[in-house]
């Protein structure tokens, strides 16, 4: 009976957030178009370069977000402070990855790039792991906010908005310049390889591990 209402609940979350996720990967869509199009515009010939600087800002925001959205909801369900503490972080930080980092690496593969794998919190943990534990501790802070169903398609839209721009960037700056060209292709992807895994993040892990009926 509990799985059951489980499943229904899970369900019930992905189809009110789906619509949002999609609004939004169009909306990271736009904002990285908009820089490579100016980048062009004014001859920035390095774009990798500025890109790669702009991964490692969005890639830390996007963990951030997440933390916050997988450790709010988990909490809401269950108030067990450690298990909170570790679906915050397992959730954020290696699902994030997955998003971030491995499906755009594999997916520049699938375009014909060659691309080079880059692990930010092997290679540089000090640039995420503050990122991880405050939105671990925003999220224990925040729990109310999910009572709202607005208040959690804001957050989730957001984080969805991140993720497609450090999803997109990693592609720039690890491989595949000319995305816009194959813009369909990479749009496919970015709903498959962004709101999946982010979906799973903020709903489908946290709630996996609850175990209180309340």
């Amino acid at each position: 009976m509990l799985r059951k209402k489980k499943n229904v609940q899970i369900w019930g979350e992905i189809r009110h957030h789906l619509p949002f996720s999609i609004l939004s990967v169009i909306t990271g869509l736009i904002l990285i178009g908009i820089f490579t199009v100016i980048a062009e515009m004014f001859k920035i010939y390095e774009v990798s370069y500025y890109s790669k600087k702009l991964f490692h800002i969005f890639h830390p925001t996007h963990i951030l977000f997440s933390a916050i959205a997988t450790t709010a909801m988990f909490w809401k369900h269950e108030r067990g402070f450690l298990k909170t503490i570790t679906i915050g972080f397992v959730g954020s930080a290696g699902i994030c990855g997955i998003s971030d980092i491995i499906i755009p690496y594999l997916s520049g593969f699938l375009l014909g790039s060659h691309m080079d794998l880059h692990v930010c919190i092997i290679e540089h943990p000090h640039l995420v792991l503050p990122f991880i534990f405050s939105g671990i501790v925003i999220g224990f802070l925040v729990p109310e906010t999910f009572e709202k169903q607005e208040g959690v398609i804001f957050s989730h839209s957001l984080h969805i908005m991140v993720s497609a721009s450090a999803s997109i960037l990693y592609l720039i700056s690890f491989g595949v310049t000319d995305w816009i060209s194959r813009i369909g292709v990479v749009y496919i992807y970015m709903v498959l390889a962004v709101v999946i895994p982010c979906c799973t993040s903020d709903i489908i892990f946290p709630l996996l591990f609850t175990t209180d009926e309340k």
